[in-house]
């Protein structure tokens, strides 16, 4: 039963990471990371490697279960795809119809998560607070730079496929957002709608090489440097907050499947006096008790066990 209701729980996770996903600056890794399975999620994506290759070469499927997560990894997939079937239309009509409130929820979500993070890892040392101050800075500079001109080739395809998902891996920074700034994001959507097959195998060629190789990083630097790390993700987390500000002038605009125009590119902006400051700050507040619970919840687990 205990087991059970483990599965259902990262499903549900699963579940919040599809939300986080859907929309554009926000990270699943951050959802991940309040939920407490941010390592588990790291390590077990690390499993995928030469050896489990070996096992799978060698039909050892049973050394290959107990080395790979896959109930884990089954969980948590039922609970993104669930969320992308189901909410991704609910969602994107709140991107274009209630901006202001839905970003308010994001904001206080992770302004919570920092909070949270900063009190576990505290007390901090002026070292930390450089650690910290210097992460904070370069992702707010990065997340605030406007689209680049890129090489339009099939290699920067695949390190732009292999930028995205470091970032996606990473909580606070949004890999869809960082497709934006590479002038990647509109490439990928044409090559999905005219089922560009080569283009899309180079981007998820990139996908696989980033993911693997960057989870063996951050894996290492919490199993050998975990204050510090913990510290840089606090930062990063911080610097994103600026893609979440809720008020925001649309600058570049795109078409969605349904042939909707909706917002590609965005700059924050101060709240006019008509803008309902209250209620957007009623709905950062509950974003922020939000990640309180969700923490707590993730604390009585084991114990429960």
């Amino acid at each position: 039963m205990q087991s059970l209701l483990s599965h259902l729980r990262v499903a549900i996770v699963g579940f919040l990471m599809g939300c986080a996903d859907v929309v554009p600056g926000v990270s699943g890794g951050t959802i991940a990371f309040i939920c407490g399975i941010y390592e588990r999620l790291i390590n077990g994506i690390k499993s995928f490697d030469l050896t489990s290759a070996q096992l799978l070469l060698k039909r050892d499927f049973k050394g290959l279960w107990e080395r790979i997560p896959f109930p884990f990894f089954i969980a948590l997939g039922v609970g993104l795809i669930t969320a992308i079937l189901s909410l991704a239309k609910v969602l994107e009509h709140l991107m274009i119809h209630n901006p202001v409130q839905l970003w308010s929820f994001f904001f206080g979500l992770v302004l919570g998560s920092i909070l949270l993070l900063g009190k576990q890892t505290w007390a901090w040392k002026a070292g930390d607070w450089a650690v910290f101050f210097g992460f904070a800075i370069g992702t707010f500079i990065l997340v605030g730079l406007k689209s680049l001109a890129t090489p339009t080739g099939l290699p920067f395809v695949f390190l732009a496929g292999a930028i995205a998902i470091c970032a996606m891996i990473l909580p606070g920074i949004s890999g869809s957002y960082l497709l934006v700034i590479m002038g990647k994001y509109a490439v990928i959507i044409e090559a999905v709608n005219d089922r560009d097959l080569t283009t899309l195998a180079v981007f998820c060629a990139g996908i696989a090489t980033g993911i693997l190789s960057f989870v063996r990083l951050v894996s290492w630097m919490l199993s050998h440097h975990r204050h510090v790390t913990l510290i840089a993700l606090t930062g990063v987390m911080a610097g994103a907050l600026r893609t979440l500000w809720p008020w925001k002038e649309t600058l570049t605009t795109r078409v969605n499947s349904d042939g909707e125009t909706v917002p590609l590119t965005q700059a924050n902006i101060m709240p006019g006096a008509e803008a309902n400051i209250l209620l957007a700050i009623g709905l950062a507040v509950i974003g922020g008790a939000a990640v309180i619970l969700i923490e707590r919840l993730a604390r009585a687990e084991p114990k429960a066990g």
